[in-house]
Order: structure tokens, then sequence, then C-alpha cells
């Protein structure tokens, strides 16, 4: 005959493995559902292109190789439709970036110095802005034409993994990812071809 104590222990192991196995079925039901529901790439462009303005805080560390520890900036993005960006970095040292259209304008608080770039002078660069404006912005045709793209999860956690399609670009840039729920983009993380890498956190703020 089975003790109080063991039939208890059973009980309680066979109840938690039903609550282990109700989450998943109910885990792969949602994810059906959402797929049924018409979720792709295309949705999530359609998703994105929606939002009009927002506000972000972020952090980012930066992995190189000539570091034994990784630097971190802490600041505010802030993104207006249709392509509007900036990047004001707080700490460890202030400097702003403002791209808008085909301008980006980098200014230095410290040095009180700023200079402008045109975009289309400088290829890889414009492909690595695009990777991040048209990804906000919902511009899928923009965003294949610089990258493979391939989109994994479901809308409440999706990642974008962008691989340059041009080889001058693939010598500098090895992969972007880009991770975010439904409309809001809160992960892009760089992989250079020479190992270093930066990861960038974005936390939400009031649109």
């Amino acid at each position: 005959m089975t003790s109080g104590p063991i039939r208890r222990h059973r009980a309680e192991a066979t109840a938690a493995a039903l609550v282990f196995i109700a989450g998943l079925l109910g885990g792969a039901c949602s994810w059906a559902q959402e797929q049924a529901a018409g979720w792709s790439l295309e949705k999530l462009m359609r998703d994105l292109g929606q939002v009009q303005s927002a506000k972000a805080r972020f952090v980012e560390r930066k992995y190189l190789k000539v570091l034994n520890a990784p630097l971190e900036l802490r600041g505010t993005l802030t993104y207006s439709a249709p392509g509007r960006l900036e990047k004001r970095t707080h700490t460890p040292k202030p400097e702003t970036l403002t791209l808008d259209g085909d301008k980006l304008t980098i200014e230095n608080q410290a040095r009180r110095e700023s200079r402008s770039l045109r975009l289309q002078d400088y290829p890889v660069l414009r492909a690595f802005i695009e990777s991040i404006r048209s990804t906000l912005s919902g511009d899928i045709q923009a965003l294949e034409r610089f990258y493979r793209v391939e989109l994994e999860g479901v809308p409440a956690q999706w990642r974008l993994y962008l691989v340059p399609r041009d080889q001058e670009m693939r010598t500098v840039i090895s992969l972007i990812r880009i991770g975010g729920s439904r409309d809001r983009v809160d992960l892009i993380e760089v992989n250079e071809a020479n190992g270093d890498r930066s990861v960038m956190k974005v936390y939400k703020e009031d649109r």
C-alpha cells in the first residue's frame, strides 16, 4: 500500500506535469492562432509603419576586442515618421546624431563641433542606417534592397535577422538582429565582421 506522503508527492508531481503540458499547449495554441491571423514579415512591417512617433531610453554596450570590458552608452532615441531619427547620448560623453532624409548630422557638445554627411556619399553607412530606419518605418522594400531578411518568433516576441547583400557591407557588418514586441523595437544587435559587436536595449517611454 502506498503511504500518504508518497501519494501526495505523486499527486503533486502529476499536477505539476499537467500544468507544464497545459502551458505548452496554451503556448502552441496561442502561436497557432497568431499564425492563423496572418502573422508574417509583411504584417509586422505594416504594424511598425503605423507608428508615427516614439521616444525611448537606450543602453548600448559595445564589445570591442581592444577593450577588457564593454563600453556602455546611455541616452534617448526619438523617432518621427517617415524617417527622422535622433540618437542623443548622455553618457559617457554627450553627443547627438540626427538623421533627416539623406542628411546625417553629428554634434559633439563637449567640443562644440557639428558636421553633416550626405548618406549617398557613404554607401556602407547608408545601408547600416537603413537597417534601423526602414524597420521603424515599416519600409520592407528599402529593407530588402540592402538585406536578406528573416523573421522569427510571434507578435509578442519577434526577431529580424538582417544579412547584408552587398559584399562591401559584409566586410564591415556580418549580421544585424532587431527584436521587439508587436509595433515596438526593444533590441538592436550589430555583429561586425572583425568580431566586435554592439547590443542596444531600448526601453519604452510615452509616445
